[in-house]
């Protein structure tokens, strides 16, 4: 870039140089400022670093200031994200198995950048990888482009589904013929990214699941009316065990005391817990009868029943 066209962009430098490089207890120097600015092709003066800081103040960008020494050091210290709200974030992907290692890499490595250079170091220090389950598919980023795309226009998505034998080969559905979806909206739940669609053949809501597809695409073929006029996705995944499609049924299970934080933290807080007697509960509840329904109650023995 020709120089006078460096000074132009001096302050866009300066601001993200501050934000990379500085926080309250690593403020950047006057004197580090103007090296950092000359090796960039940057003309910068001693006298006029102070007018520089003003001027990013005067425009809400709130860079702090205290004496190192015995000059004047700047850093910025207000972020869009805490370092306890980046943790969490890394932490989550890291445990996230739909997340492939390589995009989890780059993603915790974006998100530690969010906290400036210093804290990047310390954030990605403390990664704990206690996931080791993660998926194959490099594609996930695209697929969830693709059937956002679809979701938000209203459009058919097309894809090819497939699954892994015994020998991580993929075998896919339909002898590979794509499946064409009225897609109504993209969940997640239980390690797993879900894409819910409206089937005109079952008169009701089927799930796949993200990473098992291929050659995903938005069609431009408009979704069909029930996958607007039924979208109650909330509903849907409130009934469901682990995207395991089943037939709705309302419920009501007899439960041990012990279990009241499981009910709850499976169907929610505000479902109606009611006392049976000294160490029984009930509470009636919709859900989609499968084999993972039954297996979620096998787990806790005879704790739990259907009424």
């Amino acid at each position: 870039m020709a120089r006078d066209n460096r000074q132009k962009v001096k302050l866009l430098v300066l601001m993200e140089m501050l934000r990379q490089d500085s926080d309250e207890e690593h403020p950047l120097s006057t004197s580090e400022i103007c090296r950092r600015l000359g090796e960039q092709g940057i003309s910068c003066e001693r006298r006029t670093v102070g007018m520089d800081m003003q001027v990013l103040n005067d425009f809400g960008y709130e860079v702090m200031s205290r004496t190192v020494g015995h000059e004047k050091a700047y850093y910025v210290d207000d972020r869009s994200f805490s370092v306890p709200e980046i943790k969490i974030l890394m932490d989550a992907v890291q445990a996230e198995k739909f997340i492939t290692p390589s995009k989890s890499e780059a993603l915790v490595s974006k998100l530690a950048a969010l906290g400036g250079s210093h804290r990047a170091e310390i954030l990605k220090s403390s990664i704990v990888c206690f996931n080791t389950r993660k998926h194959s598919n490099e594609m996930i980023y695209y697929n969830v482009q693709a059937l956002e795309d679809a979701v938000r226009e209203h459009r058919k998505a097309s894809f090819l589904y497939f699954d892994l034998n015994e020998r991580h080969e993929k075998v896919y559905r339909r002898d590979g013929a794509r499946y064409t979806v009225d897609p109504m909206a993209l969940v997640y739940d239980e390690d797993n990214y879900y894409l819910l669609c409206w089937s005109l053949k079952h008169e009701g809501v089927t799930t796949y699941r993200v990473d098992r597809m291929e050659r995903v695409r938005a069609e431009e073929e408009p979704v069909c009316p029930q996958a607007l006029a039924e979208g109650d996705v909330h509903g849907y995944t409130s009934q469901v065990f682990k995207m395991y499609n089943g037939v709705p049924e309302e419920m009501t299970l007899v439960f041990h005391d012990s279990l009241i934080g499981a009910v709850y933290d499976r169907f929610g807080e505000e479902v109606e817990i009611r006392r049976v007697d000294g160490e029984t509960c009930s509470v009636t509840v919709t859900v989609q009868d499968s084999p993972v329904f039954r297996g979620w109650l096998a787990q806790f023995g005879g704790l739990i029943s259907i009424a």
